[in-house]
């Protein structure tokens, strides 16, 4: 049993705080209220509300929910680039515009959809929509991703995770030229309090630290490494856009250009490195830039 979206729109009828008022109103247990706030799930007046905003009478409350529906998760034949597979791990090369786990609105022609009509043994830890899933990769950023083949693997590479100990870094094409030739962005992320699908950095939020590498400048444009030491949704494409130099490309957080017609935005996860959940041993695995990215690259440099 999987869930869809459901909307609901209801106007206050008292006093109080959101969280409290929902919950009444809608017989929400107090924890999921809380989620649907924590998620940007829930606006006032077509503004992000958290759980202690106070509710005039009247004020317009918009809440996406979600309500159980019969869903099948499929295998479907996807060209899969596997870098390395073992009995613990797939280590995968995902292209750009693909998506890599099934959500409302999109259970089909996912990288979890491949996975399944690849090898159906995968961990069953983050459940149905996202069977081996550890970690995840934008749709349109490309470039190396583990998944877990059993629950003891991925325990283990969360446990990684959650304690920052993962080498990952990106290449990232940026709008501007950056003078310094490294920098550290140290900044809190969290939902951005104008928009539900988008991240910014904000007081509220989660810690969040991006290191970053300039490797060349171009005529108005730089191609950056960016190593991160947290990994916050978003937070390459949120960090380079708060210090001005959005991704190029970028559909939420940049500009797009002209002289690059690419859908999404120019960033790869060249380097992926933890320890192996069996053998203890750190391994590492690297990824070449796309095609249409080293091509950029090379019209800049001409």
């Amino acid at each position: 049993m999987l869930t869809k979206m459901n909307k609901q729109v209801i106007r206050a009828e008292a006093r109080g705080r959101v969280d409290k008022y929902i919950s009444g109103a809608l017989g929400y247990s107090r924890a999921f209220t809380e989620q649907l706030l924590f998620d940007g799930k829930v606006m006032v007046n077509d503004n992000i509300a958290k759980k202690n905003h106070k509710l005039n009478i009247g004020d317009k409350i918009s809440i996406d929910s979600f309500e159980p529906v019969e869903v099948d998760i499929k295998g479907s034949k996807i060209d899969l680039d596997i870098v390395c597979e073992d009995d613990d791990i797939i280590v995968i090369n995902k292209q750009k515009g693909l998506v890599v786990h099934p959500a409302p609105g999109n259970y089909e022609n996912t990288l979890v959809n491949g996975l399944m009509y690849y090898n159906k043994n995968l961990s069953t830890i983050n459940g149905e929509m996202r069977p081996g899933i550890v970690h995840r990769i934008d749709k349109d950023t490309s470039g190396v991703i583990v998944v877990a083949k059993n629950d003891r693997a991925h325990n283990a590479l969360a446990k990684q995770f959650k304690d920052h100990s993962i080498t990952r870094k990106y290449l990232a094409l940026v709008v501007g030229n950056i003078s310094e030739a490294t920098g550290e962005i140290n900044l809190t992320i969290g939902r951005d309090p104008k928009s539900r699908t988008k991240m910014a950095v904000v007081k509220s939020g989660k810690q969040a630290k991006t290191h970053y590498r300039v490797l060349e400048n171009f005529d108005g444009y730089t191609l950056v490494e960016c190593r991160l030491e947290t990994g916050r949704t978003h937070q390459i494409r949120v960090h380079m856009k708060y210090i001005k130099h959005p991704l190029v490309g970028d559909p939420l957080y940049g500009s797009k250009s002209k002289m690059f017609p690419l859908d999404g935005q120019y960033l790869h996860a060249g380097v992926l490195g933890f320890i192996h959940p069996s053998t203890g041993k750190y391994i590492e695995f690297n990824s070449d830039l796309p095609s249409y990215f080293q091509e950029t690259i090379n019209e800049l440099r001409g």
